[in-house]
């Protein structure tokens, strides 16, 4: 997917906001930036009139931008980070936010893309804007989400849900795994695949995803040269590389590169190959490429090919 102007990442910062919740996410968008995606991140405090918010941990924040002054378009996005859940069940504290709500559902509705992390689930339920829509919280605050939302439909056991355009999250390092699979979705599983490991998570989790990329699968290791030639092979897959040439690109012998991919990722090299092949072509038919488009990026010579691996693998439906 490409973007043209830079996407507005918003970050809430509620009093009493937890870190990881907020940086982990945040931190994501930051290294997506530097890697040269387009966009651009902002802090804002709940409430527009306070330009400083602390955290549950004591951190304070200062200069945050006033929620209300910002221009937000169809494809920004707004974080609400999980808060000490001692003001989530005091209704002083909700009617409090009664404002930002309103503004929340406004930004709904010209498309913004909504997300929570662990309890800022409550906020968007406060807002109404989890009515009859799948969502998921943090274990611990199930049966009081329950209870006073009847309406939202509660998800349990899954780090992250989507539903047209809302994101709801487990909590802490789900944060990082939702923040994750948006770049994917935007920027593309390779480059969602650098972010990962430029921040040493090699392993994107997605509970009940049944299109988890390859590109950020199998990855979940320190072996750094075996990464090394994973890189290698999703960016030359158009092309045909001798597993001599990847062996002397990490400096080691053919037969222990063979013995040492096969150790630390289950699967052997061309099995991976296949694989990547498989959810390029998912990534290019879903944006309209033909299969014969996608048979050269591939790096094959026929689209049958490319359909006996989509059977194997049961990736895409080859049309």
């Amino acid at each position: 997917m490409s973007v043209v102007n830079a996407i507005k990442a918003v970050f809430m910062l509620p009093p009493g906001v937890h870190l990881l919740d907020i940086t982990g996410p945040a931190h994501i968008f930051y290294e997506a930036e530097c890697y040269g995606a387009k966009v651009n991140l902002f802090f804002c405090s709940l409430f527009p009139n306070e330009p400083e918010s602390k955290s549950s941990c004591e951190l304070s924040f200062a200069k945050l931008t006033p929620f209300d002054q910002l221009n937000l378009t169809e494809g920004d996005m707004v974080f609400i980070p999980g808060l000490d859940a001692r003001l989530l069940l005091t209704d002083e504290f909700m009617l409090s936010c009664s404002y930002f709500q309103q503004w929340l559902q406004k930004q709904f509705e010209k498309k913004v893309i909504i997300c929570s992390v662990c309890t800022g689930t409550f906020l968007l339920a406060e807002a109404g804007l989890l009515d009859n829509r799948n969502c998921t919280t943090h274990w611990k605050y199930m049966e009081r989400f329950a209870n006073r939302y009847p309406k939202a439909k509660l998800l349990t056991n899954r780090l992250f849900v989507e539903d047209n355009g809302i994101y709801t999250s487990a909590g802490v390092s789900s944060g990082i795994d939702l923040a994750l699979h948006i770049i994917e979705k935007i920027w593309g599983g390779h480059f969602a695949a650098q972010i990962a490991k430029e921040v040493v998570v090699y392993f994107r989790r997605s509970i009940d995803d049944p299109q988890l990329s390859i590109f950020t699968q199998y990855r979940n290791h320190m072996e750094h040269r075996i990464h090394q030639v994973q890189d290698r092979l999703s960016q030359t897959l158009h092309c045909k590389i001798s597993i001599e040439e990847l062996a002397a690109g990490v400096n080691m012998s053919p037969r222990n590169l063979t013995r040492l991919f096969k150790k630390t990722t289950q699967l052997s090299i061309g099995n991976y190959i296949d694989m990547l092949r498989a959810g390029l072509a998912q990534q290019l038919m879903k944006e309209g490429q033909t299969l014969q488009f996608a048979t050269t990026q591939c790096g094959l010579k026929s689209t049958n090919q490319l359909r006996h691996i989509i059977r194997k693998y049961g990736v895409v439906q080859a049309g």
